[in-house]
């Protein structure tokens, strides 16, 4: 086979555009095998993975089959030690620290890594791997240590297996690859991190460009505030390690609830959730953010007695929280000073839903709302009083979340 140079650098110069006009991983690696295809590279699968920054996922992958076309998954941080990935290709590849593999797949006898067996089942009979760095000490996402940096592979059901000349032409392109998947990947990193540590209604308007002192937008919203009781004598009687362990369980309870009930956490204020379900009447209307609300009320206080079942039985401190619910306007916003800035959430819903909670304690109701969340679905309610909420000068109506049978507080 005769390696034609241009004919690369043209697909070369194609991954540059591709990654430049913000085409989609997805759909690059499969114009790529088609291109490659075209000019007589004989491609029937490759694959790309690369690290991701994720609180529950350790990599990402594409991978495109021929007749099959793409498919894409996420590898959890847990994965890494199972036995797919410590018998696999890419783990010896780290711990060799090599950046080329091949594997002869059209030979008799056993095979070194369960996905060579695998392929040569379905008919493969080479394939080549190969791994590029893209963040390196200096980059503002550094190396780490367990970096996979670009892994790519490349095999093919031809007879006798890739050429050595189409080997060469897929090392050449491992640049171009890398180059181009490092444009298309910063921006997912950028995301998912600002989605983890933001939430993604915040994490869109500080991507947004609404990064100047005062800026932001104003919306509409069912506000779910949630704090844990006693705090500060849980955080001295256990102990940094057990009061964490503690926490964590809470958040489980009241962050996981709101968010799984269509929410979206703002803010851990301390030991407390601050959530928001935008009310955008194409999208979710009053009503329908209010049923979401009280759906993720309930589903935190049934975790809670399901988490404090096991707490208890491991002889560890249970532990309680109230939940105040009501809609109004808040401001998504910049605080701060011009050089540090926080986007934070503001405005007299917000305040409202904070002081309401403190109520729950006082009244020993776990669950309050005001009137109009009460009244859309009033059969799940009772009314507790009429207070003057602190900081305010007028009464509010507030009113208990029931149980299922409706013959105790939730």
């Amino acid at each position: 086979m005769v390696l034609n140079t241009t004919k690369i650098l043209e697909i070369g110069d194609w991954l540059l555009h591709q990654a430049l006009a913000e085409k989609p991983l997805e759909s690059m690696l499969e114009g790529l095998a088609h291109k490659l295809n075209r000019v007589g590279v004989p491609i029937d699968r490759c694959r790309m993975t690369w690290s991701t920054l994720h609180p529950l996922f350790e990599a990402e992958t594409v991978l495109w089959t021929v007749g099959r076309g793409i498919d894409t998954k996420r590898f959890l941080h847990q994965e890494e030690s199972s036995p797919e990935y410590l018998r696999s290709p890419i783990k010896w590849m780290l711990d060799n620290g090599a950046t080329f593999l091949r594997g002869r797949l059209d030979v008799t006898g056993a095979l070194p890594f369960d996905l060579y067996e695998e392929l040569r089942s379905d008919g493969f009979t080479d394939l080549i791997g190969l791994r590029t760095e893209m963040f390196m000490g200096r980059s503002v996402l550094p190396l780490r240590e367990d970096d996979l940096g670009l892994y790519v592979t490349w095999a093919t059901r031809a007879p006798g297996g890739f050429h050595d000349t189409v080997v060469e032409i897929l090392q050449q392109l491992q640049r171009y690859m890398a180059l181009a998947c490092k444009l298309g990947i910063y921006p997912r990193l950028i995301t998912s991190v600002a989605d983890t540590y933001l939430g993604p209604t915040i994490a869109r308007e500080v991507l947004g460009g609404h990064i100047r002192l005062g800026s932001g937008s104003q919306v509409r919203a069912l506000v779910w505030y949630s704090d844990l009781r006693n705090s500060t004598g849980l955080a001295e009687d256990l102990g940094e390690d057990r009061y964490l362990s503690l926490l964590n369980d809470y958040f489980e309870c009241s962050g996981h609830a709101a968010m799984e009930a269509g929410g979206e956490i703002l803010a851990f204020i301390g030991d407390a959730v601050l959530a928001v379900f935008p009310i955008q009447e194409d999208k979710l209307t009053q009503q329908d953010a209010i049923r979401q609300g009280v759906e993720a009320a309930r589903a935190a206080r049934s975790a809670r007695r399901e988490i404090n079942v096991r707490r208890r039985e491991a002889g560890e401190i249970e532990f309680d929280f109230g939940i105040a619910l009501c809609v109004g306007e808040v401001r998504l916003g910049n605080i701060g000073i011009r050089q540090r800035l926080s986007f934070s959430v503001i405005g007299p819903a917000v305040n409202e839903a904070e002081r309401i909670e403190k109520e729950t304690k006082r009244l020993g109701v776990p669950v309050l709302a005001t009137e109009d969340i009460a009244g859309a679905h009033a059969p799940q309610w009772r009314e507790v009083g009429h207070f003057t909420l602190r900081g305010t000068h007028h009464t509010t109506a507030l009113y208990g979340l029931l149980s299922e049978d409706a013959t105790s507080w939730l």
